[in-house]
């Protein structure tokens, strides 16, 4: 089997990138539970867009809140009475209940919580296009290294190797225990 260079794990390790015309349009990475995905909006545009806000609020009134619906199957992200910036099917389906979005260093950032704990996502949106078979491999070699530790907290996992095919961290020897 072909051994993945250095590059493709810290690839895994890090943010994926999806790109459209040459710009990031997010970043997104995952664990056993989550699915993590990062906005930056173009500074300009939010401080355009802020100072036309700020004009037109009378006393006592807020800025508009960002419209982000997170369903099982589907993800919806924009400003309140603007079209959706985002608004695409999801590759897997996420717990809705426990996903929930924040803003933080001027970034957005949406979690989601995976539906099936240790399901590799090959991506967040259906059309978007998976990760290369490569980084695939690291990611699963990531997760099943990080279900270990949770299963077993008092050994140290960080330099641990996984050579040959990568089982899948959902069900290998046995599967994910649940509490």
């Amino acid at each position: 089997m072909l051994e993945p260079s250095k590059e493709f794990q810290e690839k895994a390790k890090g943010r994926q990138k999806f790109q459209h015309q040459g710009r990031t349009i997010y970043e997104w990475d995952q664990t056993l539970d989550d699915i993590n995905i990062y906005i930056e909006p173009p500074k300009a545009v939010l401080k355009k867009y802020e100072d036309q806000v700020r004009q037109q609020l009378k006393p006592g009134e807020q800025m508009p809140k960002l419209d982000i619906q997170i369903k099982a199957d589907h993800l919806k992200i924009g400003i309140k009475g603007n079209p959706p910036f985002i608004d695409e099917p999801l590759v897997k389906q996420c717990d809705s209940s426990e996903s929930y979005w924040l803003v933080e260093d001027e970034e957005l950032h949406i979690i989601l919580q995976k539906a099936y704990k240790g399901e590799l996502w090959p991506s967040v949106f259906i059309g978007h296009g998976k990760v290369d078979p490569l980084t695939e491999q690291e990611l699963q070699k990531k997760m099943l290294l990080e279900r270990f530790q949770e299963e077993h907290p008092g050994f140290d996992f960080s330099g641990a190797q996984v050579n040959g095919m990568v089982p899948n961290a959902r069900t290998f020897m046995g599967g994910i225990k649940h509490n």
